[in-house]
């Protein structure tokens, strides 16, 4: 037994308890760690080689999937979601659990990496949001939903719904708490595809600027603005929010969901200021960000060398203190624990449904890639550190209803047009 498959045969053992996994390493010796319970799955996979224990002892998220990317893990019983999530049930961030932590020199070169992609220059930017949105619209259609392709949490009001169903609640929920009104001028920052500003438009008669940094992004965006008849009320740009603040433009309403998890630590105050800068004085902004439950921390190294390039994951308490700089009063924060699990559930579903078309697009080491990806982020938002969070923000504390009872009303009525 080779040194790497003694200190992986560790780490597994104190990985796994509850659930089996089954590991044949390269040299052809069988292991199994754990014991079959209810509730966890059992997962058996193979080693094509050996340099496999290595690579995911120097780091375990990028080792493990850059192996299973390149098909040097097998798995031979259960699938990619449940080896993920059997390893992360076993670790559930409420119990304390932890993987071992990278070696020290990669845990420094990640770190200078993440560092140095953090900045998030205007440039470097656009090149970070095609890396991830700019890979064809095609495999999007085909894994999110039909009639609002929202690529950010959903809204379980209940565990029946389906995906359409509960990206349309989202998208009232939010649309509540922005306490719309006919005529407003709304700001869509990071639009998409256009699913708000078209709900938006459509549902509450105001009108939207959706603005984005992705190319592909946007040629669908108008397409579907034409197709719903929105086209007078919605206008798409391809600018970066902090240019379009340095024009002067300003917004009755601004609405920003899942784009802050692109911002980078060191712009964090830009972002909020510029936001601050163009909301009017009795504006309100919703911003619906992925955060962590936790203290600050750093993205790691799968996803920021794969992924999201630039990309970092905020806490609640680092983002509330970027936004307290420019006087933005938070009026309301609500946490999301388990509805993105749900979505990225839906995802990966419709995913492995469409497995054949996909790999046509790309191949199957993309198929792999993509598939690790989904089943990192749906256990994380289940087992790990992750959640989402909206918050909502005025820059005059008189600007919004002395209670909450106004966004339920609301929410009902965008729903029943």
């Amino acid at each position: 037994m080779s040194t790497s498959e003694r200190l992986f045969d560790r780490l597994a053992a104190k990985l796994v308890s509850q659930g089996t996994l089954r590991v044949t390493h390269a040299s052809g010796r069988t292991h199994t760690f754990g014991s079959v319970e209810l509730g966890f799955p059992d997962v058996a996979v193979r080693f094509t080689d050996d340099k496999v224990a290595r690579d995911i002892l120097l780091d375990p998220r990028l080792g493990l999937g850059e192996a299973y990317m390149d098909g040097r893990i097998v798995i031979e019983q259960g699938d990619i979601m449940q080896l993920v999530s059997l390893v992360r049930s076993n670790n559930a961030w409420e119990k304390k659990g932890k993987l071992a932590p990278p070696s020290f020199t990669r845990s420094i070169k990640g770190k200078i990496n993440a560092a140095l992609r953090a900045v998030n220059q205007p440039g470097s930017s656009k090149k970070n949001v095609a890396h991830h949105y700019d890979i064809g619209n095609d495999l999007y259609k085909l894994m999110l939903d039909a009639e609002h392709m929202q690529y950010s949490c959903a809204y379980f009001a209940r565990n029946d719904m389906t995906l359409a169903g509960a990206q349309e609640a989202k998208l009232a929920h939010i649309a509540a708490k922005l306490n719309l009104r006919r005529g407003l001028k709304v700001l869509d920052i990071g639009c998409g595809w256009g699913g708000m500003a078209i709900f938006l438009a459509s549902r509450a008669d105001v009108q939207v600027l959706g603005i984005t940094l992705s190319e592909e992004q946007l040629a669908l965006a108008q397409e579907r603005a034409e197709a719903a008849g929105v086209a007078d009320r919605v206008k798409f740009q391809l600018i970066d929010y902090r240019d379009l603040a340095a024009s002067g433009a300003t917004f009755d309403r601004i609405v920003s969901v899942g784009m802050f998890e692109h911002v980078g630590v060191p712009q964090f105050e830009t972002y909020f200021r510029a936001c601050a800068n163009m909301l009017a004085e009795d504006g309100c902004f919703l911003m619906h960000t992925i955060g962590r439950m936790g203290p600050p921390g750093r993205t790691d190294a799968f996803t920021d060398k794969w992924i999201f390039p630039g990309g970092y994951i905020p806490a609640l308490s680092e983002t509330v203190a970027a936004s307290e700089k420019v006087r933005l009063i938070a009026s309301d924060v609500e946490t999301l624990r388990l509805h993105y699990a749900k979505t990225i559930h839906h995802w990966y579903a419709r995913c492995m449904e469409h497995r054949q078309a996909i790999e046509a697009m790309f191949d199957e080491k993309f198929f792999r890639l993509w598939t690790f990806y989904l089943a990192g982020a749906a256990t994380s938002f289940e087992h790990g550190a992750m959640c989402n969070y909206q918050i909502q923000y005025v820059r005059e504390r008189n600007s919004l209803p002395l209670t909450r009872g106004y966004i339920e009303e609301a929410e009902k009525g965008l729903l029943s047009r």
